[in-house]
């Protein structure tokens, strides 16, 4: 149990620096577009070479992890991070690409990297909640970098923010390294690296039917999430006619709610349901709020939207750690990392496919709501699926667990 926690307490911190490396440049972009004199559409551009760069590593990652360790690897991601927002300091348009590709291996090692530890130490029947309150370090660096991002680009400037963030990842890196040994004890210095390992692994997730639906969820899942993330706020102030400080009011309420609701869907998934019936819930009520938002309009009440975007948050924006859970219970025995990197690959697809698609329906129809409709459908799908139990025929695959809990 000791070393339960000191994992989770561990992996949660190195996550929440990772992610906020990973967004802290989208979140405070009006500053460095003013500074820089440059396009509203880079920021766009930026975010998918994040993405693109996190979709190949997470296929990738596996074998390293097996060879290096899961801390090791966790180091290394925070490294790479802190190398990615160093190089967006230099201001120069080619070095903040490269920077952004940094950016994306490293912040996306970290997932896997830290399921391949958890999955050694977390009690199978407590999985889905250990790993819930891991992946709750996600909205907290949203909220984190929300609230102190502005504040340091007022006060010190853009540049100060990028560097404080800098500081902070190398700052975990160091610190971790007492811990290797304790952490790193399974590692295997034998093992080989392949560009091969892309299509082993990509091949091991869609030849097993429990994880390629898993799969399949993760790319809905998240690509929805995306869209909400990328167009709730020009939705409710362009369409709707709601004023910035509103909007950005009914997005942290949102992103706020994921917190709890994180751990609340684990707390389910160990208690009274199985996390595939969950998972199939959340896909179901997130394609609900998905169409709700599609219908806001210039009569609704504050407290309507707000209401909808609080389920939304709940389904679109916390499913992340049942997923993983699932993802850990059903991987072969040594390979937790692996699958998880395959799976989040499928995710990072979905981040980068769905809102491409709804920007295209927007620019097609000048409709928000259509693309609020229609993008929605998969997860509609996905759900309907997990439900009927197909996902359930590798319940019986060993579980990635391959050092009893010390």
């Amino acid at each position: 149990m000791r070393l339960l926690l000191l994992a989770l307490a561990t992996m949660f911190i190195q996550q929440t620096i990772a992610t906020i490396g990973r967004v802290v440049v989208p979140i405070i972009s009006p500053a460095i577009i003013d500074d820089l004199g440059v396009g509203a559409s880079l920021v766009g551009l930026y975010t998918a070479l994040v993405a693109a760069a996190g979709m190949t590593s997470a296929m990738g990652c596996g074998g390293f992890i097996l060879r290096y360790g899961p801390l090791r690897m966790s180091q290394f991601a925070l490294v790479l991070v802190a190398a990615g927002l160093g190089a967006g300091i230099s201001g120069m348009l080619p070095v903040i690409a490269l920077g952004a590709l940094t950016i994306g291996i490293g912040s996306t090692v970290s997932t896997p990297a830290s399921s391949h530890l958890l999955s050694r130490y977390a009690p199978p029947a407590y999985a889905p909640l250990v790993f819930s309150i891991k992946q709750t370090a996600v909205p907290a660096a949203f909220m984190l970098v929300g609230l102190l991002g502005p504040l340091l680009v007022v006060h010190f400037g853009w540049r100060t923010a990028l560097g404080a963030t800098v500081g902070a990842a190398l700052a975990l890196a160091l610190l971790l390294q007492p811990l290797r040994a304790a952490f790193d004890r399974d590692r295997d210095p034998a093992q080989p690296l392949s560009l091969s390992d892309f299509g082993t692994t990509l091949r091991a997730v869609l030849g097993d039917p429990a994880l390629r639906v898993l799969a399949v969820a993760g790319f809905s899942y998240s690509g929805l999430q995306a869209v909400y993330s990328s167009y709730s706020v020009l939705f409710l102030t362009k369409a709707i006619g709601f004023s910035l400080t509103s909007a950005g009011l009914v997005f942290s309420t949102a992103v706020a709610v994921s917190v709890p609701a994180r751990i609340f869907w684990g707390w389910i998934s160990i208690r009274f349901l199985a996390p595939r019936l969950v998972l199939a819930g959340l896909g179901l009520v997130m394609t609900a709020a998905a169409a709700l938002t599609g219908l806001y309009g210039a009569a609704w009440p504050l407290a309507a939207i707000l209401a909808v975007a609080v389920l939304f948050s709940a389904t679109a924006i916390s499913w992340h750690g049942v997923l993983l859970s699932e993802v850990a219970r059903l991987a072969p025995a040594g390979k937790v990392g692996a699958m998880t990197g395959g799976i989040l690959g499928f995710t990072g697809a979905g981040q980068m496919a769905l809102p491409l698609a709804f920007g295209g329906l927007l620019a097609a129809s000048g409709s928000y709501r259509l693309g609020f409709f229609l993008l929605g459908l998969p997860a509609l799908a996905t759900g309907l699926v997990l439900a009927a139990g197909r996902a359930g025929a590798s319940a019986a695959a060993p579980r990635g667990v391959d050092i009893p809990p010390s």
